[in-house]
Parts: C-alpha cells; structure tokens; sequence
C-alpha cells in the first residue's frame, strides 16, 4: 500500500469508532514490515478506564497474529465527521508501540485528509522511552 491508501485506511477505520461519550473519533492503520496492515478504531466505555484507543486495537490484533514487526502506523483522529485537525497518539500508546517498534525507525503518520499527514519517527513523540532494552 501506498502512503495515500494507509491514510486512506485510517480515515475509513475512524468511521467504525465507537465514540458515543466523547465524540472524538480515532482511526489507525498499522503497517507490518511484511505488507500486511491491521486497522483499529477506538472503543470508549461508559466507565472510561476500559476505553481502547485506535493505534493500541490495532497493535494488539496484528500482535494476537503474530506479528512483531512494524513500519509505521497511521492515525486519523478528532470530533465530528472529518478530521479539523492532526491527532497525536496518547502516551500508553507511544508505550505500546515503543514495545514492539525500533524508536529510530517506527515512522508515525498523522493524518487530517489523504493528502494531508506529517510524518515522525516514534523517538521524537517519545524521548528517552523505556522499553525492552531496558530490562536486558
């Protein structure tokens, strides 16, 4: 897929956000090394802590099939129909991707239309983070 289709697909995911408290919808479309590419869109829940955000649904479906190498994830995010804005991922996401992701070279995309993105490497929205290499 081409950066306009995985924009493409982030936009379409946050279409299937279940977003019925906040009204701020998040779509994700996550890039394996291999091709293949999961999306995700954020679940809220009336009880707010077990809310999922877009970028964690889709790491952890392309986890639970066993993947765990990625390139890039694309997010699309905001209230109302289309995005006003470019939506950053939150801080437990940046988490869930530093797990998995080189920080160096894990590239996230944000997203306010199919030609409209800005580019960042997970290093910069995360310095100094904590991950694997830190428990060895």
């Amino acid at each position: 897929m081409d950066i306009k289709e995985l924009a493409s697909a982030s936009l379409k995911a946050r279409s299937l956000s279940y977003s019925p408290y906040s009204g701020f919808k998040v779509g994700a479309a996550l890039l394996c090394k291999d091709g293949t590419v999961y999306t995700g869109a954020n679940i809220e829940n009336a009880a707010y802590s077990p809310t999922n955000c877009a970028e964690r649904t889709a790491f952890f479906r392309a986890v639970m099939d066993g993947h765990r190498d990625f390139s890039a994830i694309f997010i699309s995010g905001g209230p109302g129909e289309a995005p006003d804005d470019f939506c950053p991922p939150c801080g437990v996401c940046r988490q869930v991707m530093r797990e998995f992701c080189n920080p160096d070279e894990f590239k996230i995309v944000l997203v306010k239309s199919e030609t409209e993105i800005r580019e960042y490497r997970l290093a910069e929205l995360l310095p100094l983070g904590f991950g694997p290499d830190n428990l060895s």
